[in-house]
């Protein structure tokens, strides 16, 4: 498929970033009545060590070289998985950046494609259909409003809390949570260890500190990962990651270091705390978080393709 004429395209650069914010601002808030994604957000995901804009993205411009559409396409999970994220208000752009992420992602092995829609988003799915994309699962953003100050819970039975990973050694611990309680989610594990900590280094929002991780017997077995990409647009906190390793189940320490997090954002002035959940995801993640009064705000579906080695 060929692009209108007089429209061209170019790499994304990190320098789009104002754009794309400000246009996937409009495009979201037309459906929503709010902005999908603040600034900070958009443009830690561009600085992300993991893509490489000018093999990974593209900006498409009219004929007066106004913004069209972009895309990009981010390898994910060894490259077995490709995440795109796309944006046009025109089918014709949209066909034509799935066939540049689609062409990105082909190989030498079987890629899956997941691009996530939201719900209320009509034009993206039709797109997506005819070219052969289905809904695999859908993800909720999850939000709790606090009426006044949050009470810091009680700390369970024999459990260090630690607030904040300073050193290599924690962080280690922290990821090695992660990597356990995630190991029957192979599309939601982190990265390698070294990409997982530049990639948490590379964001505005984020610094160690908001780390916190619980312990057993000197094991590290939960932790939370939060950071402030909606505190410029919603003054929210928000929980990146969410861990407890399957032996430690059942014990409350996802609910405690969720009442945590509450409390931490609501002490630093927050309206709220959101976060995303699959609803695909095998622990009972949904119920955890409607049973501490979060609700879901955004539903987004991921559309998945499976593409074979060309």
């Amino acid at each position: 498929m060929s692009l209108p004429a007089g429209y061209t395209f170019r790499p994304m650069v990190l320098d789009d970033t104002g754009l794309i914010a400000e246009r996937s601002a409009a495009y979201t808030s037309a459906l929503l009545g709010f902005a999908k994604h603040s600034p900070e957000d958009v443009a830690n995901y561009l600085r992300d060590p993991g893509i490489n804009l000018a093999t990974d993205g593209w900006v498409v411009l009219d004929a007066e070289g106004a913004f069209a559409g972009s895309a990009t396409a981010v390898s994910m999970s060894d490259g077995a998985e490709v995440n795109i994220d796309i944006l046009s208000e025109s089918p014709t752009i949209l066909n034509w950046l799935l066939d540049q992420a689609e062409r990105r992602a082909g190989g030498v092995r079987e890629v899956v494609l997941k691009v996530g829609v939201i719900r209320q988003d009509r034009l993206l799915p039709e797109v997506l259909a005819a070219r052969g994309f289905a809904i695999g699962t859908s993800v909720q953003r999850m939000r709790i409003n606090f009426d006044g100050p949050v009470v810091s819970p009680a700390v369970p039975d024999d459990v260090v809390v630690r607030r904040g990973a300073p050193d290599e050694a924690s962080r280690r611990a922290a990821h090695a949570v992660l990597m356990e309680a995630f190991a029957e989610q192979p599309g939601t594990l982190p990265r390698p260890f070294d990409v997982w900590v530049a990639s948490r280094e590379s964001r505005s929002t984020f610094d160690w500190s908001q780390v916190t991780i619980v312990e057993l017997d000197g094991q590290a077995v939960g932790m939370t990962e939060c950071n402030d990409n909606f505190v410029s647009t919603d003054n929210c906190g928000y929980v990146g990651r969410l861990a407890v390793v399957p032996s430690a189940r059942g014990r409350g320490l996802a609910k405690f270091l969720l009442h945590k997090a509450f409390a931490v954002d609501a002490a630093a002035g927050r309206s709220g705390t959101i976060l995303h959940v699959d609803t695909g995801n095998p622990t009972p993640a949904v119920a955890l978080y409607t049973g501490v009064g979060m609700r879901p705000e955004v539903i987004s579906d991921i559309w998945r393709r499976t593409i074979q080695p060309v």
